[in-house]
């Protein structure tokens, strides 16, 4: 009977074993999961960033450069510092700051590498790596900052920053992880997958103590990371850095663009800040610094200002007026001054000469004509018709909507509509003499730098435009996003704009912009002197040239500095003499502008 037991017992203990003789079997040989996993114990990826793409001007000059960093990386199983007081002295660090890191590193986990010390720059590398041998379990990963030539464009070009976490959990491609960095704003931005390039990783082997072995599979299953494309700006830098200059001191924005293509040739913010801040280890501290200035440098006015337009709108009524045919470009308009403020002298006006002396009058009839069409017996049925003709107008001249240019968050200004009034004052409760002001440029109509600077370019191109952007070509391609290749027509004939134009002519040979006028240069213009309920006015040009053969339409806009005749056509004379003759010989009024003193 006990024999028999213990045959049992030792059969049963044969079996057992062979069941974990094949588990084990299983396991080791046969199960790539449990393989897979063991080998993830003792491989290391240690990722290889890329170079971000350079951008230069549309000239070949460069804007914006990778400046080498590096991250001090720790991997905690290795660590051995034996004088802590000598590796704080060398980052700059103390000892609590030490302990804190090492904790999080070892929390996230003790054999595989995170970021100790973030951006150590080019000379403090050259200052501490022979030391960091002393220093067992760190090393050092080679990544780049931007870095600015010219501190120019800050706020068009953007910058780049660490990823949040919010971004983190809207990045749907599972391309970032946290502690990279990624374009916060700018160009930077909207080009981010361009830019950004692809990461490369290469795989170590380390043993159960963290101490390397050598390459995983000898690096055949390594990536190399691949650059990011380059990109080629629309930006004229000679021209840049002259507009910078001329808006030093003042606050306000200036864009310019090339009618014929849409390209941004140079587009200010002022005030604005050296782009170099935003770079490096100092970048929290800087930007908080910026986000406090009450200047506001971080708002970039050219796409996000909105203003009144003022008597720069009158360009458009007068063509709308023309295409309607409520008014003949001949026909003679009388205006005494009693319907509304006007500066213009009593007497007729036909549509050249009231743009030249910008008539509010002769605009306030215009646009009456325009609102009253006799479509409905009820003035305020009428109004309603005529209201919705004339948005549907100005929308197709990219004001009221979002431009769709490649800097972002641009704003779209606003162009009331016939639900607007409605809410104000009630349905079929407003008529023609609820929305006059509108036919000068004031009321609730609001523009922004660029859409008035884009308004320019249809002026000089007679009617159709090509969106703004300031992205030239990526790479060598040469071409740009084919959407800034549609040519967009405002729905007004050509033969419309020889009047208006020929009056913008008048308005800087003669008129209010006298200070644009150039012998050599035939500049077509219009001022606005832009009502500011918060203080001075606001100095507000847009124009182009030369009149026969437009190379440039500009906008500028100066906050709190008066008549527009003074401070932006100034501005704008002067950059327009930059960009086609190379070199300013008007140095009066360049001492004019750099002296700033518009109101006196």
């Amino acid at each position: 009977m006990n024999d028999s037991r213990k045959i049992v017992i030792r059969i049963g203990v044969v079996i057992v074993g062979i069941i974990f003789l094949i588990k084990l079997l299983s396991i080791q040989v046969l199960s790539d999961n449990y393989r897979l996993a063991a080998e993830n114990n003792i491989i290391q990826r240690i990722i290889e960033y890329p170079f971000r793409g350079l951008i230069y001007d549309r000239n070949g000059e460069l804007l914006v450069i990778n400046n080498p960093m590096y991250d001090l990386m720790v991997v905690p199983m290795e660590v051995e510092v034996k004088d802590t007081a000598e590796f704080c002295s060398m980052f700059g660090i103390d000892k609590e700051t030490f302990v804190e890191k090492y904790n999080a590193a070892r929390k996230y986990s003790v054999i595989k590498p995170s970021i100790f010390i973030k951006q150590i720059s080019n000379e403090e590398f050259a200052r501490i790596q022979d030391k960091l041998i002393n220093f067992k379990g760190f090393y050092i990963s080679a990544r780049s900052v931007r870095e600015y030539p010219h501190p120019v464009l800050s706020n068009a070009l953007g910058y780049i920053g660490e990823i949040s976490k919010s971004q983190l959990d809207r990045d749907t491609t599972s391309y970032y992880r946290m502690g990279d960095y990624i374009g916060i704003s700018g160009v930077e931005s909207s080009y981010e997958t361009v830019l950004r390039g692809q990461r490369g990783v290469k795989k170590r082997m380390v043993n159960v103590r963290g101490v390397e072995q050598g390459l995983y599979k000898e690096g055949r299953l390594d990536t190399l990371s691949v650059p990011g494309s380059n990109l080629v700006s629309t930006i004229d830098l000679s021209l840049q850095r002259y507009a910078e200059k001329l808006l030093e001191g003042k606050v306000g924005s200036l864009v310019a663009i090339q009618p014929s293509t849409g390209e941004i040739l140079s587009i200010v913010s002022a005030p604005s800040y050296d782009p170099n801040i935003l770079t490096g280890r100092e970048f929290s501290e800087n930007f908080q610094t910026l986000s406090l200035d009450t200047a506001v440098p971080l708002f970039n006015r050219p796409i996000m200002a909105m203003y009144p337009p003022g008597s720069m709108f009158k360009t458009i009524q007068a063509l709308i007026a023309l295409q309607e045919n409520v008014i003949d470009k001949d026909e003679l308009i009388y205006s005494d001054g009693r319907l509304i403020g006007d500066l213009a002298p009593i007497g007729y006006y036909d549509v050249e000469e009231a743009i030249t002396y910008s008539s509010n009058n002769y605009f306030f009839k215009v646009f009456r004509r325009i609102i009253n069409q006799g479509e409905d017996p009820s003035p305020y049925i009428d109004a309603r018709f005529g209201l919705e003709k004339w948005r549907n107008y100005v929308v197709r001249f990219g004001l009221g909507v979002t431009p769709d240019t490649d800097i972002p968050n641009p704003k779209s200004g606003y162009v009331p509509t016939v639900g607007y009034y409605d809410r104000v004052y009630g349905q079929n409760r407003w008529k023609f003499s609820n929305i006059y002001s509108l036919s000068i440029g004031q009321g609730e109509t609001l523009v922004t730098p660029l859409q008035m600077a884009n308004l320019s370019a249809i002026l000089a191109n007679k009617g159709y435009y090509y969106t703004p952007h300031i992205i030239k070509s990526i790479d060598d391609s040469g071409l740009p996003d084919p959407k800034y290749l549609i040519k967009n027509e405002v729905g007004i004939d050509s033969v419309h704009f020889n009047a208006v134009i020929n009056g913008m002519e008048e308005v800087v040979r003669s008129g209010s912009g006298r200070r644009a006028y150039m012998p050599h240069i035939r500049v077509c213009g219009k001022t606005s002197t832009v009502e500011n309920p918060h203080g001075e006015d606001h100095s507000g040009f847009m124009g182009f040239a030369p009149k026969d053969d437009p190379q440039i339409a500009i906008a500028v806009y100066v906050e709190n500095a008066g008549w527009g005749g003074r401070a932006a056509a100034s501005i704008s004379s002067l950059v327009i003499e930059k960009y086609l003759t190379g070199e300013v010989k008007r140095k009066w009024l360049e001492d004019f502008v750099l002296k700033g003193d518009f109101l006196y």
